[in-house]
């Protein structure tokens, strides 16, 4: 049996593994063992197990997904999120949709700490939702605002999700996360764009609040300072060379820990909690990230990715149709799992691929240029049909608002973000623009 034999046929036994709901990390490191064993042999297969593991995570850079991780935990636990809630309602909450706007306003600001969507969603479903339904907000706009608001959380930096591919892609942290910030302020502007012509259209769901007095805003302001301060700080910190990522991650850690503690939300048993709580997520990320290792490993032994690559080439395809088509696939992949295990299962195979393409781009941009345009496509396929995690874990939250209603009320975001998709992909300089100032 051929090594590209070897490689398909363990594409298709981990795609029936996934199917059966093994764990995407069990699937990737049992299907990637198994195949390299059946090119190389059991014993150098063993072997390599025994060495990837550690040089794997030995690397200093693997740090940072811990840190930030804590970093978020300690946010949370600081009611960042309710203050950043707070001060977006008493500057537009007066406006019709303007509570809707606040969430995706506080939304930004607060995936810029956790770096996670599901985190962001789920917190903020918790602080907005209530609010919005008080105020006679109808059950689509409420939810579906809550639900885009949160995919927010992997794109604004700093994002788990894109360390974790810029690991596998061998890019550069910084240089991905300066390439974030104007895509990222695009959303943020193309989702309250949707909401203004959504109230506009149906304005009987959502009727304005009244208007917050200078007082109140000011207040509101003082009490949301501390996050545009750690923002400011870990964000700025990395591009004024103060600090490499991982070293950023750690004053924000510092940082937000002082707040929390200062706020008297962070006790001794909650100390403990956000470790332990820490410490399951960094060691389900660091398991699939070892999967995604020895899949690599087959996928190169087998040369899989190379060779489609060299096919495609031979076939005269445009380069942009097979991004077009590559995009396509992960909108499909981000409706049925979440964000960062798409990354890790289709990042080595797809990248040699878009790597080798003549995009007329130079090599290193076309890194992170793809790198961007997988986080955004993956983001929108958190609130795509059928099934959406982002809209999943809202609906748990707000279970008087049916399923149907909550997907009717992220359409007007996804319209905004397929027009997002496609201006990236046309005019990728959008997504270069900050990297080529910065470095």
């Amino acid at each position: 049996m051929s090594g590209l034999a070897v490689g398909l046929a363990a594409l298709i036994v981990m795609v029936v593994l996934l199917g059966l709901r093994v764990p995407i990390g069990v699937a990737m490191m049992t299907v990637g063992l198994a195949g390299y064993a059946a090119v190389v042999g059991w014993e150098p297969a063993v072997g390599t197990l025994r060495s990837l593991a550690y040089d794997t995570f030995a690397s200093y850079t693997f740090s940072v997904v811990p840190l930030f991780l804590l970093m978020g935990e300690f946010a949370t636990r600081a009611g960042l999120s309710g203050s950043l809630f707070e001060a977006a309602n008493a500057w537009v909450g007066h406006r019709r949709g303007g509570l809707a706007m606040a969430t995706i306003g506080a939304s930004a600001g607060f995936g810029a700490i956790t770096g996670s969507s599901l985190a962001t969603a789920a917190t903020m479903g918790r602080v907005a939702l209530p609010e919005m339904r008080r105020r006679g907000y109808s059950g689509a706009l409420a939810t579906g605002s809550v639900a885009a608001g949160g995919t927010l959380g992997i794109l604004v930096p700093p994002s788990i999700v894109l360390v974790i591919y810029a690991i596998l892609a061998e890019q550069n942290v910084a240089e991905l996360f300066a390439a974030a910030l104007l895509p990222a302020a695009l959303a943020i502007v193309g989702y309250l764009l949707a909401i203004a012509v959504y109230v506009r259209l149906r304005p009987t769901e959502a009727q304005p609040a009244a208007r917050s007095d200078a007082r109140t805003r000011r207040r509101a302001l003082v009490r949301v300072w501390p996050v545009l301060a750690i923002f400011a700080v870990v964000i700025g910190g990395i591009y004024a060379g103060l600090f490499t990522p991982t070293e950023a991650a750690a004053v924000g850690v510092v940082a937000t820990g002082v707040l929390a503690a200062a706020r008297g939300s962070l006790t001794v048993r909650g100390f403990s909690d956000a470790l332990l709580a820490v410490s399951g997520t960094s060691g389900m990320i660091f398991l699939i990230v070892l999967g995604a290792e020895l899949l690599n490993v087959l996928l190169a032994v087998t040369r899989l990715p190379q060779t489609v690559a060299e096919r495609i080439a031979a076939a005269d395809v445009a380069g942009i149709a097979i991004v077009l088509a590559v995009l396509a696939l992960y909108l499909l992949l981000g409706t049925v799992m979440d964000s960062l295990s798409v990354i890790l299962l289709t990042t080595p195979i797809f990248f040699p691929v878009i790597a080798g393409l003549d995009l007329g781009l130079p090599p290193d941009e076309v890194g992170i240029w793809f790198g961007i345009l997988t986080l955004v496509t993956v983001e929108v396929g958190l609130i795509t049909p059928p099934v959406g995690l982002n809209v999943f874990v809202i609906n748990a939250l707000a279970k008087d608002v049916p399923m149907a209603a909550t997907f009717r009320g992220v359409v007007p975001f996804l319209v905004s973000d397929l027009v997002r998709i496609g201006l990236l992909v046309a005019v990728p300089a959008l997504s270069l623009v900050a990297t080529r100032a910065w470095f």
